[in-house]
């Protein structure tokens, strides 16, 4: 079967509607209290490869529903009016959430750029999660 888009291709559009930040200034931001990084990648992820310190875990599958006020799961850090950083292992999933997120109205947002990989070739801080 042959696809009308690819996800390669449904990536790149993303990317070229919304910032990308590179893994050096992403770590510099990290501590800013006015940021929060948000992790959308699965719990088994998170526990195999463990997570950037204070993240927000926020499983791509409900992002719809936890940025909509209206939405019954909503989550109100998402109303803060804070900077969000989305991430995941490569930056693929991440390009597509950010491109949601920005569709969807939610200021200051972007991601990092080759995802939890690049952070932690770059030497980014990472911590262990154990599963629950």
């Amino acid at each position: 079967m042959k696809l009308k888009i690819g996800y390669q291709e449904l990536v790149k559009r993303a990317e070229a509607e919304i910032e990308t930040l590179s893994v050096d200034t992403a770590i510099k931001r990290s501590t800013d209290p006015n940021v929060v990084i948000v992790d959308i990648r699965d719990v088994r992820e998170l526990q195999r490869e463990g997570r950037i310190p204070g993240s927000l875990h926020m499983p791509r599958c409900m992002l719809e529903f936890w940025i909509d006020p209206e939405s019954p799961y909503h989550k109100p850090i998402f109303a803060s009016g804070k900077e969000f950083i989305f991430h995941c292992s490569k930056g693929w999933r991440s390009a597509l959430a950010t491109q949601t997120a920005q569709m969807m109205g939610l200021p200051n947002v972007s991601h990092i750029g080759g995802g939890l990989e690049a952070w932690v070739a770059a030497n980014g801080p990472v911590e262990k999660v154990e599963a629950k």
